[in-house]
């Protein structure tokens, strides 16, 4: 979900005069685009911590602390509350969430240009899912806090276990389903920003 933008570390190094450099730069989506001119000076350190979350998440998936769905399972609720937890930590909360905010509007585009993110197709329900777990990341530390990686890391998951955090509801083959428990077709879904799937408790897999 979170993409690695290797210019936020051009910007935050070097001048933007160059051409190269320029070109790098409008590349970026409007959204991040205007992110990192507000926040010139900690576009380097949010790179890092984004690189820093996805290999985490991507660790977490091999294991059995979580379901192992990193498109709009706990896995993937575990990736943006970790990330807005570690950037709250290296930023501040609202550099932070308003770097979240940025990346959901960035998707909003990707699903108007029909690509895909993570293997699917951004979607509104999707959106509101990370918006609400980048707030519960927010909430697990502050700035410059002490709270070591590893500590946050079982912090997030227990929260996920807690049922904190949300998730899309699926059944156990990982078939989106509607609040009444109904499978959606894959179809009905295709280029649709709106649609019936249904946001539950982070703690209710499966069901």
């Amino acid at each position: 979900m979170i993409k690695y933008i290797t210019i936020l570390f051009i910007v935050s190094t070097t001048s933007i005069n160059s051409q190269s450099n320029l070109k790098s730069f409008f590349e970026l989506s409007g959204p991040k685009r205007t992110w990192v001119l507000f926040h010139p000076f900690k576009a380097k350190k949010s790179l890092a911590v984004s690189k820093e979350a996805n290999k985490v998440a991507d660790s977490i998936k091999k294991t059995n602390l979580l379901d192992g769905d990193a498109a709009g399972g706990q896995v993937d609720a575990f990736r943006h509350a970790y990330w807005m937890a570690r950037l709250r930590q290296e930023i501040g909360k609202s550099s932070a969430r308003s770097l979240g905010k940025a990346h959901e509007k960035e998707n909003y585009l990707t699903f108007k240009e029909r690509k895909l993110e993570d293997g699917v197709l951004p979607d509104e329900i999707s959106s509101t899912m990370d918006l609400y777990n980048n707030e519960q990341g927010l909430k697990l530390t502050k700035r410059k806090g002490k709270i070591s990686s590893k500590t946050l890391v079982y912090k997030v998951v227990n929260a996920i276990k807690l049922g904190s955090m949300k998730i899309i509801k699926k059944d156990k083959n990982r078939n989106f389903l509607t609040c009444n428990g109904k499978i959606i077709s894959k179809e009905s879904l295709k280029a649709k920003w709106q649609n019936n799937k249904c946001l539950v408790a982070s703690n209710q897999v499966n069901k």
